[in-house]
């Protein structure tokens, strides 16, 4: 097994893109599914427990209702193929999973399941008892409630977020490419990436936006927004090609992103969140500060975008504008821009009360 093998990953969680799972027809791909099944079984026998990220539901549900467009000509469309679908999907993977010997569990969940402290909380509970009772669990995103507002958008971020919530140290993207390559790998010259040590502008700068099947939501700009989160939490994650059988045993070419030393699970929950209520904009100096593990004081922020409240995700960002922390606002975003560039003692008389002593506080913040 060339992706994480049990001996030195206990737990992983493998997405499958909508393309490898189901036909442009909207049938399912059933004997390469059977394949990913069998795959799975000699993982778990061999001591490993495996999650699985399945997309598919819109595609199956379209076709069960002869909708347009693949079901995504509009929110109601999508919404309504979902929940067609994912009886479908459930059913497929149970059967397929059943036949070697595997109980298989379903879990649909929305961005909020994960964002909020609480509701991720008892997300992780019921997934850690899950694979610790020998279930495989399915994941999808709860497409036929969520909107554009609350959604995760593409099943790449849910399955590194999943892996988080689940303590995994393997994530195993299943795609329709099998890694990066420095440009559009259709483009002539195209060169792959066999391993990324640390994701910095250059290897953000690779990531095509499209999805080659068109049928998926997620294309190379959301995989590596999903390693930016396992990588954060201390997993590794690799992409790599389903278009082949066997992917999870098969010796292939596949792109690995090497994870961090893992943060503590608050921050790097914080670190992984993905709807902030605003931003915090900071000068040089500040920026310097946070670097060296420091809170953000007053003084060293410079603008306020965005309506949050005491306790909302914020993300901190550096004078080029470019993300550097996340972390939980002290103060409601007004008041923050009342005391902006302003020092301790200067704080009272503009808010009116006793200020804090700052507006992010380390212990509330993950650096990106």
């Amino acid at each position: 097994m060339s992706l994480f093998p049990p001996a030195s990953c206990p737990r992983i969680v493998v997405k499958i893109g909508s393309a490898l799972l189901v036909d442009p027809d909207g049938s399912v791909r059933r004997d390469w599914l059977e394949g990913i099944a069998a795959d799975i079984a000699t993982r778990v026998r061999d001591g490993q427990q495996v999650a699985v990220v399945s997309s598919g539901a819109i595609a199956l549900g379209a076709r069960r209702l002869k909708l347009a467009k693949g079901g995504r000509a509009s929110l109601e469309d999508a919404q309504a193929a979902a929940a067609t679908g994912q009886i479908e999907l459930s059913r497929v993977w149970a059967d397929v999973l059943g036949t070697n010997g595997l109980t298989a569990a379903q879990m649909l969940v929305t961005l909020g399941d994960l964002e909020d402290r609480r509701r991720y909380l008892n997300a992780a509970a019921t997934l850690d008892r899950l694979l610790g009772l020998g279930v495989v669990p399915v994941l999808n995103e709860n497409d036929s409630v969520a909107t554009e507002e609350i959604r995760f958008g593409d099943n790449d971020r849910l399955a590194a977020r999943v892996a988080q919530a689940a303590g995994a140290g393997g994530v195993v993207l299943l795609s329709d490419i099998d890694g990066l390559y420095d440009r559009n790998p259709a483009q002539p010259g195209a060169v792959h990436i066999p391993r990324v040590e640390r994701i910095d502008g250059a290897i953000e700068g690779m990531a095509d936006k499209g999805s080659a099947s068109g049928m998926g939501s997620g294309g190379m700009v959301s995989k590596i927004a999903a390693a930016r989160i396992a990588n954060a939490a201390g997993a590794h994650l690799a992409i790599a090609s389903g278009r082949i059988e066997h992917p999870l045993s098969a010796e292939a070419k596949h792109t690995l992103f090497v994870a961090e030393k893992a943060a503590p699970a608050r921050k790097a929950w914080l670190a992984g969140g993905i709807t902030a209520h605003g931003t915090i904009h900071v000068d040089a100096g500040a920026a310097k500060a946070l670097g060296q593990g420091r809170s953000l004081l007053a003084a060293g922020a410079t603008r306020v975008e965005g309506a949050f409240a005491r306790g909302d995700l914020v993300v901190i960002a550096g004078p080029d504008g470019k993300a550097l922390a996340r972390g939980l606002a002290e103060y409601p975003s007004e008041d923050a821009a009342r005391i902006l560039g302003r020092r301790n003692e200067e704080q009272a008389d503009l808010l009116g009360y006793a200020p804090r002593s700052t507006l992010v506080h380390r212990s509330h913040m993950a650096l990106l």
